[in-house]
């Protein structure tokens, strides 16, 4: 390989947002690269989204074993758990889509480069090859998309052993017997649930009133009562300090709201209080690009930044740091570089929590649409009354959907129950297609699905849903 290489683009990061990015400028056939140090699919495939997902998945299926089958006259014994084989089932469906991502870039004509990238003026990178070697990557147009990496807090230093960022946490081999999860956001509620379930005893620490922060607190709370159903404590209101160790032991200090303190034990300390982006490193100076006081790169509607020619997506960006967003920013920003008009002009984005149970919500909240000039009027439809729920014997939780009293135009929509992450795509078309509660209530859904919870809020914020008692 030559020590000095040109394309028309050059794509810096393989997450979600870079190899989307890379592939879509090829099939619109510009000459592409993508660099990447260490593994295709990034964060998302390798030690986010999919890994983590799939211990979501498999701790469910055993919670199911344990308590949840009697009801339906399903009498099991003797059910265990073999965790190193549960996390070697994980690999191999991280294993099959990173594979995925490498044959698609190949299959598109996108040059793979492994190794480090640094920028070193315009439309110029410094590659550190994996191999050693060191080469000068050109490009008319870079696209930076390296992500993000969790924030480690004072007292709490990542050591992969007893203080665990979420990649720890999903790389585990042994279940702990006690696990003390700091943060109760989205990350912290996805791996605690996961522990949960499989048998340990967790105590998340959230330093807000409530978990999932900013989140309606009737959306929360059937996420809480099913943490504390499976054993687990949940105290707001409270700050850790610091902790101390014996062993294998860890004494975990936290500060409550009324000053006193208090210790936790725990075998285990998963820290999930956010993420930062991957910028310090980019050599941003050399091309005149400065980040925010959060170290986010300012662009565009188009994802471009300041200097001409040079581009960012994905975390690196800001809020939200959504791998879904992240792609379609990759999509956006291949068709700008090739010359078509287009640019980052979504309705809304989508949010997922995989707990237990699932939530999801796109668009505004009420109080948001309130804030915004709306006249919000609500529907909410339970899915203790939906069929489909009711025979897999998961029926907590509800759907709401938010219209505008004056035009009746679809708001907003939050789920919290079965399904959610799957029923939200409906609620996010709707939302795109500038639909009404009328048009959603007059799609004939079928029956008996989960997706009628949908049709039958957006009825019950009309006033007339069948299935529902009226206010």
């Amino acid at each position: 390989m030559s020590d000095e290489m040109h394309f028309q683009a050059v794509v810096v990061g393989a997450g979600p947002g870079g190899y989307v990015a890379a592939i879509r400028l090829a099939q619109l056939g510009v000459k592409t690269a993508i660099i990447e140090r260490k593994n295709l699919g990034g964060v998302c495939l390798n030690i986010g989204c999919i890994p983590s997902k799939a211990l979501i998945e498999a701790s469910k299926r055993y919670a199911f074993l344990g308590d949840d089958a009697a009801q339906m006259g399903i009498q099991t014994s003797g059910a265990t758990v073999d965790f190193p084989a549960m996390q070697t089932w994980k690999q191999s469906v991280v294993h099959k889509l990173t594979q995925g991502v490498g044959a698609l870039l190949k299959g598109n004509g996108v040059t793979i480069l492994e190794g480090d990238a640094r920028l070193e003026g315009p439309g110029r990178l410094q590659v550190k090859l994996n191999d050693g070697t060191p080469a000068l990557v050109t490009a008319d147009h870079i696209v930076l998309a390296t992500g993000s990496r969790p924030i480690e807090i004072p007292g709490f230093p990542f050591d992969s052993d007893h203080v665990l960022s979420s990649t720890g946490a999903l790389a585990l081999q042994k279940i702990p017997k006690r696990m003390v999860v700091i943060g109760g956001g989205y990350i912290g509620l996805e791996m605690g649930g996961v522990y949960a379930r499989l048998g340990s005893k967790v105590t998340v620490v959230e330093m807000a009133s409530q978990i999932l922060p900013g989140m309606p607190r009737d959306l929360v709370q059937p996420v809480s009562r099913t943490l504390i159903k499976r054993g687990a404590e949940v105290i707001t209101d409270a700050r850790a300090q610091g902790f101390s160790r014996s062993r294998a032991v860890s004494k975990v200090t936290i500060e409550l709201k009324d000053g006193s303190t208090r210790e936790i034990t725990a075998d285990a300390i998963l820290v999930t209080v956010g993420r930062r982006p991957n910028t310090e490193r980019l050599g941003l100076e050399s091309v005149g690009i400065s980040t925010d006081e959060r170290g986010f790169i300012p662009v565009d509607a188009q994802c471009r930044t300041t200097t001409p020619g040079l581009y960012a997506i994905g975390d690196i960006v800001g809020d939200p740091m959504l791998a879904h967003k992240a792609s379609k920013e990759g999509e956006v920003v291949a068709e700008v570089i090739a010359g078509l008009p287009s640019a980052m002009d979504v309705t809304a984005i989508p949010a997922v929590v995989f707990s237990e149970p699932e939530i999801a919500t796109v668009g505004l909240s009420e109080e948001a649409a309130k804030s915004a000039g709306y006249t919000p009027v609500t529907g909410k439809f339970p899915f203790a009354a939906n069929g489909r729920a009711l025979t897999t014997g998961k029926s907590e939780g509800f759907t709401r959907v938010i219209r505008d009293a004056d035009t009746d135009l679809v708001l907003g929509v939050e789920i919290v129950g079965p399904g959610a992450s799957d029923l939200i795509a409906e609620a996010a078309l709707a939302l795109e297609m500038t639909a009404t509660a009328e048009d959603i209530g007059l799609t004939v859904h079928a029956h008996p699905t989960l997706a009628e919870v949908v049709m039958e809020a957006s009825h019950a914020s009309r006033g007339h849903a069948v299935h529902a008692m009226p206010k």
